[in-house]
């Protein structure tokens, strides 16, 4: 249900961040459900009988070599459901599904104490870069799904269009 989804995202974000940033974040959603291919995202909700309290986007990360990589952006959890594990229950199910699916690394951009609890770890983009210039470079994370150890990407990954603006990094 793409307006409810949407909504979860907008409440959750204007309640954290401000309205402005749960417009541009409720936009962001809408924009990523509209026009990515559906090989090129994951969506992941949580619901509380009929009612979704939780979602997950995962989109496609594209470099030159071949490279199954995503990265997990963004995450919302209705304000009465945080602080349960449901946020990284859903994380957690979504990682599980990519992995079986062949994806071999995602990376994600924002709260490194939270992000740590699924699998993710700080990296700077001399391992790899990101599609836009970070304003918060410590907040860039990877979890490599199918190695402990990390190799360096040289090259810029492209995102997905509806997540290449500055205003997300």
């Amino acid at each position: 249900n793409d307006p409810e989804i949407v909504n979860l995202f907008k409440n959750v974000f204007s309640a954290s961040e401000g309205v402005d940033e749960g417009a541009l974040i409720g936009n962001l959603v809408m924009e990523m459900i509209k026009t990515t291919n559906t090989k090129d995202i994951f969506g992941f909700v949580a619901q509380d009988q009929k009612e979704i309290i939780s979602c997950v986007f995962f989109t496609r990360l594209s470099f030159q070599k071949p490279l199954e990589a995503f990265i997990l952006s963004p995450v919302a959890v209705s304000s009465k459901s945080q602080g349960k594990g449901i946020g990284q229950k859903l994380i957690t199910f979504g990682l599980e599904h990519l992995k079986a699916n062949g994806v071999e690394l995602v990376l994600t951009y924002g709260d490194a104490k939270f992000y740590s609890k699924v699998g993710f770890r700080k990296i700077t983009e001399d391992i790899i870069k990101a599609p836009r210039e970070l304003s918060h470079p410590e907040g860039w994370l990877c979890n490599p799904l199918h190695e402990e150890c990390l190799k360096p990407i040289s090259e810029k990954p492209k995102c997905v269009s509806a997540l290449d603006y500055a205003e997300y990094w």
